[in-house]
């Protein structure tokens, strides 16, 4: 007899009257709320304008959802194509099936459209919006819990995950490690690393956003072990372990090589917030700093211009080559 587990919702959907509210998606949809809206502070703490990360998301998020998608059918096809499965199906994502990878590479594709159309570089964007990323995944974790899947290997453990017997996938019922809640906090906890190695170091060029990856990939590594559902193994190894291990090496040679081109972070992250002014009333000249000018030099020449204030993460204004954060 378990004394103690975590129950699972008898349904992932909740009717608010007519409207039938799906957990899954509810947790997508507050997910990609927070990743932008962290996002946009951080931007706009780097000299950036209000409303630009938003205005990317909008190329970023479906092209993600797409790309998340397909991945997800692409390597388990044999649910939507296998016999007796109905393809269409793979178009139902309420039902979960959303791969990370999928999601990023091709959210990132939608990114870089996005910032090419705005004149600004990749790098600095991406940097800004990797905590908010790791935040967003960690509440979306939680929409595999309103569906019952993706758990770990059966166990008793006091935060063992309780799960209803289905006899569609031939699911036991049972206690099992909840794998989505790991992966939830380790997001969390992933997303605090590179707000502090920010602080610390004042990561540019697109470093932040390669030390959310390398950290994420650790985590995914052993959380993926833990998980029972079918998934194509290559010699012993589930396909999921071997993309975390590709993926966490590029990323690491990506921060190595990166720094020794460009240290430092960027000084100016959006020209139009130098030319005209951010919209938030920030100084276009305390932004548009040149490397090497003192903050007291910049001030002055603003005329009395304020300096741009922190973010809630504590990263430093636009001018982050020119002022660097007395904590790196």
């Amino acid at each position: 007899m378990d004394l103690a587990y975590i129950p699972s919702p008898s349904s992932g959907v909740i009717d608010l009257g007519p409207i039938p509210l799906r957990g899954y998606a509810f947790c997508i949809i507050i997910g990609v709320f927070v990743a932008v809206w962290y996002g946009g502070r951080r931007w706009v703490a780097r000299g950036g304008q209000v409303g630009t990360v938003a205005d990317i998301a909008v190329w970023a998020v479906p092209f993600g959802l797409v790309g998340g998608r397909l991945y997800h059918v692409i390597t388990d096809y044999q649910l939507y194509f296998g016999e007796g499965e109905d393809w269409v199906d793979a178009f139902k994502i309420w039902q979960g099936g959303l791969g990370i990878w999928g999601a990023i590479a091709l959210g990132a594709l939608g990114a870089w459209i996005g910032c090419r159309r705005r004149g600004i570089p990749m790098p600095a964007y991406a940097d800004a919006l990797a905590p908010g990323i790791a935040f967003a995944q960690a509440i979306g974790r939680w929409g595999n819990w309103f569906n019952q899947e993706l758990f770990g290997k059966a166990t008793d453990l006091p935060w063992a995950l309780k799960i209803d017997a289905d006899t569609d996938t031939g699911t036991v019922a049972g206690t099992y490690h909840p794998t989505f809640l790991y992966e939830s906090l380790w997001c969390v906890g992933v997303a605090l690393l590179v707000i502090w190695a920010d602080r610390r170091f004042t990561l540019g060029h697109g470093r932040a956003f390669a030390l959310y990856v390398a950290a994420y990939t650790v985590g995914r590594f052993w959380i993926e072990y833990l998980r029972v559902d079918d998934a194509h193994e290559v010699l012993g190894l589930r396909l999921n372990n071997w993309t975390s291990i590709v993926v966490f090496l590029a990323a690491v040679a990506y921060m190595v090589l990166s720094a020794r081109h460009s240290p430092g972070r960027e000084a100016v992250v959006e020209p139009a917030a130098v030319g005209g002014g951010a919209s938030d009333g920030e100084p276009a000249a305390a932004k548009a700093a040149p490397a090497g000018a003192s903050p007291v030099s910049t001030v002055k020449e603003s005329r009395g211009a304020r300096a741009t204030p922190a973010d809630g993460d504590g990263a430093t204004g636009g001018a982050g080559d020119a002022a660097p954060s007395k904590k790196g």
